[in-house]
């Protein structure tokens, strides 16, 4: 979402970060071009206004004029007013003290709240280890129901339902609750109605369930593509019902992101967490600090560490460290660490958060970091013999032709991949010998 935001950020502090010795006429000319490059990633005004304030009040002191490298303490004041305008810390969900904790879902219809309960109801189950139950009560929109259903069977999820010809919002809830306290689920999350825009029904609607649950939490779900528009709808359910938090959906939409940026200053509420893809599992918790940093080009590899925890574990990472101290890595591994990328995420989305490489937006083709040359390899691989993939060194002329045919590749694309291989064994081998594993990590963190 913050492409061209990222790339004109990085032009300006590169430049910068040449000079070796800064003027305030210097510092005048950056933040000019940081208010620009805000306010036509559509941030709001009146925060672009107060966020360069407060970066020229810190940034003109002798302590950053006399620095060995000015730039780079420019840059670090940049990115702790970025990160305080995104919301300073992280905000987490707050439990009841008698379960079920019940989190209300509001929001315009659109924005994705239905989709947005099932990865809610996915995250909480995988980070509290605890049970969680959704209710559809939104019987408005005719598909609500069956969609929420269905999402749950796909994620194994129980879902609350009625019929809406015999039923109210207010029942369903009431009753919702009833049957998450009966099967001990320690979450309940209600899907409520949405509108096309804020009327007064929808909002007494929402006063009842909120009357009738009493949740611990209220979010309310904003669509990031939507500008300034989600910011005042944001200030209008505040004011009405109350919002504990907020989930932006679609951050890995092509919008400017000014929205998410003037989020929080601009309603005074905390974004606890964000959608970052259409699949259930692409969901994360909000932290400011690391979305700075991956605004400001420096990667956020805190997120990267977590979602490779969470796709490879524990014991597939150790198994693959056994095979590579006997050099004993094969075409089935290579597959496997294709398919743990695939689930981590979009390469251009994994680009943003390796430090240094999102600064490179805009200058990588794009065909560059297609997904689909992973799903190419992968075809290439199926389509050798359990044997060939153990021992690639067999796979001669007929062998190549015969993968190439089966994967819809060319016999050059095969040789290509072979070779590849085997720069990746090499590698492999010459890190796996003893002691070698902290030069990896050495090599890596430069």
């Amino acid at each position: 979402m913050f492409e061209s935001l990222t790339v004109k950020l990085g032009g300006v502090f590169a430049g910068l970060s040449r000079k070796g010795r800064l003027s305030e006429q210097d510092i005048d000319e950056a933040l000019r071009a940081v208010r620009l490059a805000l306010l036509e990633a559509d941030v709001d005004f009146k925060v672009v206004r107060e966020f360069v304030k407060s970066i020229k009040a810190k940034a003109n002191t002798e302590e950053v004029y006399g620095s060995l490298s000015p730039g780079q303490s420019v840059v670090r004041i940049v990115q702790d007013e970025l990160t305080e305008i995104l919301g300073g810390e992280s905000t987490g969900l707050e439990r009841s003290g008698t379960p079920p904790t019940v989190v209300m879902l509001v929001g315009l219809q659109g924005s994705g709240k239905t989709t947005t309960a099932a990865k809610l109801a996915v995250w909480l189950r995988r980070e509290t280890k605890q049970d969680v139950m959704l209710a559809a009560c939104d019987l408005q929109r005719p598909a609500a129901i069956d969609q929420l259903v269905q999402l749950g069977k796909q994620v194994n999820v129980p879902v609350y339902s009625e019929d809406p010809a015999d039923s109210t919002p207010i029942d369903v809830a009431k009753n919702a609750l009833k049957a998450a306290r009966g099967s001990d689920a320690y979450w309940l999350i209600l899907d409520t109605a949405g509108r096309l825009a804020i009327d007064n029904d929808l909002m007494k609607e929402l006063e009842k369930l909120r009357d009738a649950t009493k949740p611990t939490e209220t979010l309310l779900v904003l669509d990031a593509l939507t500008g300034q528009d989600a910011v005042r709808s944001g200030g209008e359910f505040h004011e009405r019902i109350g919002i504990d938090g907020m989930i932006l959906t679609k951050m890995d939409g092509d919008s400017r992101g000014g929205a998410a940026l003037s989020m929080r200053s601009a309603t005074g509420v905390p974004i606890k967490f964000m959608g970052t893809g259409e699949k259930v599992d692409a969901f994360e918790q909000y932290h400011p600090d690391r979305l700075a940093s991956r605004i400001l080009g420096m990667g956020d590899v805190q997120s990267l560490i977590e979602k490779a925890e969470q796709e490879v574990g524990v014991e597939q990472a150790e198994a693959l460290e056994r095979k590579l101290q006997k050099a004993e890595f094969d075409m089935d591994d290579l597959l496997e660490q294709f398919k743990a990328i695939k689930k981590m995420g979009s390469l251009s989305e994994m680009m943003n958060m390796i430090p240094g490489l999102g600064r490179l937006t805009g200058r990588i083709n794009p065909a560059d970091m297609d997904d689909g040359k992973i799903a190419r390899v992968e075809a290439i691989i199926l389509s050798m013999t359990p044997q060939e993939r153990r021992n690639p060194k067999i796979i001669n002329g007929s062998r190549r032709k015969r993968i190439a045919d089966g994967s819809g590749a060319t016999p050059s694309d095969v040789n290509r991949l072979m070779s590849q291989f085997t720069q990746v064994q090499k590698m492999m081998k010459r890190f796996s010998r003893g002691g070698n594993r902290q030069r990896m990590m050495d090599m890596i963190g430069r």
